[in-house]
């Protein structure tokens, strides 16, 4: 879809082109995205169904359709971002049961995953411009999962930016403390995630 026009993000919330695409804002002009690969689709879909196996309500996990608003820091940033996986808040339930979009006006969610896809520019979008705006949007907990690196970070808000929580590699049992604010118990290690795409 194009237009000539330049969108507010309330525009955009309007638009519907009758397809399953998903659009970045950017500068007001919508930007189609391409699908995820099948790795990254993959090891987010294996989280998934070890965070429902773990006790989150399935539908509190939300891999790759969720949409979140998130605040434009530099020109060509988006105004939305689309993480691999969200663990969304249970009041966020009810407030997205016709658009699954989290704006400004409710509280960010838990937690959001991205899983890093190869290329100089896909590292810093995820590394540096991402983590920027998940900190300013107030999300707690993100994480990075880097197929590359063969490791997990685990970022938790504090001041307003990020530190890092962990950092996980190969048989390191991966700990989260908004997971388990949360009371879930996940039992995991970099190791079992990464097996899923050899």
């Amino acid at each position: 879809m194009t237009t000539a026009q330049r969108l507010t993000f309330e525009q955009y919330l309007e638009i519907d082109d009758g397809a399953e695409n998903r659009y970045e804002l950017v500068d007001g002009r919508l930007i189609e995205l391409p699908p995820e690969s099948e790795p990254n689709t993959s090891l987010a879909n294996y989280l998934f169904l070890l965070l429902v196996n773990a006790g989150m309500p399935f539908r509190r996990v939300q891999p790759h359709a969720c949409e979140l608003q998130v605040p434009v820091l530099e020109a060509g940033d988006p105004a939305n971002r689309y993480p691999d996986l969200v663990i969304l808040r249970e009041e966020h339930l009810e407030l997205t049961r016709k658009r699954l979009t989290i704006t400004f006006d409710v509280l960010p969610p838990h937690l959001v995953v991205e899983v890093v896809s190869p290329g100089q520019s896909n590292r810093d979008r995820d590394y540096v411009r991402k983590r920027k705006q998940y900190a300013a949007r107030g999300i707690v907990e993100y994480w990075l999962i880097d197929p590359q690196e063969l490791a997990i970070a685990i970022l938790q808000l504090s001041e307003g930016s990020y530190r890092e929580a962990g950092r996980f590699t190969g048989s390191t049992q991966i700990k989260s403390p908004e997971l388990e604010r949360l009371g879930i118990q996940l039992q995991l290690t970099a190791e079992q995630i990464f097996d899923v795409v050899k």
